[in-house]
């Protein structure tokens, strides 16, 4: 009885929420709110799909200064997306065009004649869709793109907000998974995802249809790392702006939100860490004992089985999905290392479920392995450090964010003092660090030299997932996709060797730092994917 109790519970839920959502695309945190006000917070979302794929997605996203309330914070005004933090949920399947209408509703850029490797025109965003293998050309997760807000004259003489398309096909053996969207315009990434413009990605498929996933509440835990000073978002005007405004965390825009689990109830967490600066190593701790979280897929990828976890590692950018099960009654807290306050609270309490509900022995495996045995090229291998020169240049921002080792950017003056020089290892957006050929196998050794471990680099690279072969040099078994990883200080710092395979899509694209005050400041590279 008690089984059949909560299954209907999960399909009057679904119900409910696809007519909401089902009448303008989205249902408005008002009406969620009115709607359910003890319920654990969810995202707004696209109207549930119907019918086989392909299908067109549409969602608008409007871009403008709100005033919002941060339950457990306060009253805040900040860049959101649709009003919300964070904005709302994109459900599509492998073979659906996604169509998004960007407005940007906020008011003009104030000029700008510096370098370009510090921050500048925060009112103009763009959109990438991170950890997606999708066309990074066009009018697709195109971050050379930029979406302005009207100027000054146009805003005088009552012009329209201006109206940017993205326009996204998904290729139909899309991995299922757990993405995520955010701005990527260089100089105004920080600041913008500090406000909280993020938004959660959901590709379903056939993960989803495994039985005893399909039987578990399906529920986003986006983490927004925010910085609010005096109910605002500080202009990042200094390299000490990331220390000097302390960080609140909240999930699904609410900080320290409380979740009911009930005893032997699964349920499937995405976890994404929506978060600039800030790694989040991730524990359920209890009074008297921890939940385990059970990982069934990273970044997107979904492991050939569920690995038990009793700690979870994010770096800023990752997504993991795990089930969780209830266990004995109490209060338990979702917790990050070196954070004070609880992300979430559980409380496991209710009827227990019986008999509990059951977790998976396998599952479909998102990508399959690579090999390097299929590595024909012999100038495959690719290094890259990530390096900090401190107090090289005057003014707010002394430091200077590199990334060294193959194809770097060329120096101003090649027999200068290096570690001074303006261009070296920076950010130059007419300049390609990186030709990568359709169909080719390379294995890239990326590598930090920070010596605090506190200190640390994640590494990004967009449009092609790779697969995490060594860490610290040594193999590990099973390999791990990722299209983000972490990489902590110390001494040494860490390193880790991946392979990658560059499929499908030309153009354009970049990899950065995730550390976003990092990638600003200039510590991100060009790859260009060409034609075999």
């Amino acid at each position: 009885m008690a089984e059949n109790r909560w299954i209907s519970r999960r399909l009057v839920l679904k119900a409910v929420a696809g007519l909401a959502a089902a009448s303008n695309g989205i249902l408005t945190a008002q009406r969620a709110t009115a709607a359910a006000p003890a319920r654990f917070p969810q995202p707004e979302a696209t109207a549930p799909g119907t019918g086989s794929a392909p299908r067109l997605v549409q969602q608008t996203l409007d871009v403008r200064f709100t005033d919002i309330e941060v339950p457990g914070y306060g009253q805040v005004t900040t860049r959101t997306y649709n009003g919300t933090i964070p904005g709302p949920t994109l459900r599509v399947r492998g073979g659906d065009t996604l169509r998004l209408t960007h407005i940007n509703g906020l008011p003009p850029n104030r000029p700008f004649h510096g370098d370009h490797n510090t921050p500048h025109r925060t009112n103009s965003f763009n959109l990438h869709t991170h950890g997606m293998h999708v066309s990074p050309s066009g009018h697709a997760d195109n971050i050379q793109r930029e979406f302005a807000p009207r100027t000054a004259a146009a805003v005088a003489y009552g012009l329209p907000e201006p109206r940017y398309t993205t326009t996204i096909h998904i290729p139909a053996d899309h991995p299922a998974g757990t993405y995520w969207y955010h701005p990527h315009l260089h100089g105004s990434t920080a600041e913008q995802i500090v406000g909280g413009m993020a938004g959660v990605i959901i590709v379903e498929g056939d993960i989803d249809e495994v039985p005893e996933i399909e039987a578990a509440d399906d529920i986003v835990v986006c983490i927004n790392e925010l910085k609010f000073e005096d109910g605002e978002v500080p202009a990042f005007t200094s390299g000490g702006w990331v220390n000097d405004v302390p960080s609140t965390f909240a999930v699904n825009g609410t900080v320290n939100p409380t979740l009911t689990l009930r005893p032997g109830e699964v349920q499937r967490w995405r976890l994404v860490a929506a978060t600039a600066f800030t790694a989040l190593r991730l524990r359920i701790a209890g009074e008297c004992e921890d939940l385990t979280m059970h990982q069934i897929a990273q970044d997107g990828i979904s492991f050939a089985r569920p690995v038990a976890q009793p700690q979870v590692n994010l770096a800023m950018g990752n997504r993991a999905d795990v089930l969780v099960r209830g266990g004995r009654p109490g209060r338990y807290e979702l917790r990050a290392e070196g954070v004070p306050d609880p992300l979430m609270t559980i409380e496991v309490a209710d009827e227990p479920v019986e008999p509990p509900m059951d977790l998976p022995d396998s599952l479909p495996p998102g990508r399959p392995f690579l090999d390097e045995r299929d590595i024909v090229n012999p100038d495959a291998d690719r290094e890259v450090l990530l390096h900090v020169d401190p107090q090289v240049f005057p003014g707010a921002f002394p430091n200077a964010y590199r990334m060294l080792g193959s194809n770097a950017t060329p120096p101003d003056d090649p027999d200068g003092d290096l570690t001074r020089d303006p261009a070296y290892g920076r950010f130059d957006p007419d300049y390609v660090n990186h030709t990568l050929r359709l169909g080719d196998i390379e294995r890239w050794t990326v590598r930090t030299d920070e010596t605090l471990p506190s200190h640390g680099h994640p590494f990004h690279l967009h449009t092609n997932q790779f697969l995490v072969t060594h860490r610290n040099g040594e193999r590990l078994d099973p390999p791990v996709w990722h299209d983000t990883v972490g990489l902590a200080g110390g001494t040494p710092g860490a390193s880790v060797t991946f392979l990658v395979r560059y499929a499908d899509f030309t153009g354009h694209a970049v990899a950065h730092c995730h550390q976003l005050h990092h990638e600003d400041l200039g510590m991100m590279q060009t790859v260009h994917y060409v034609e075999e």
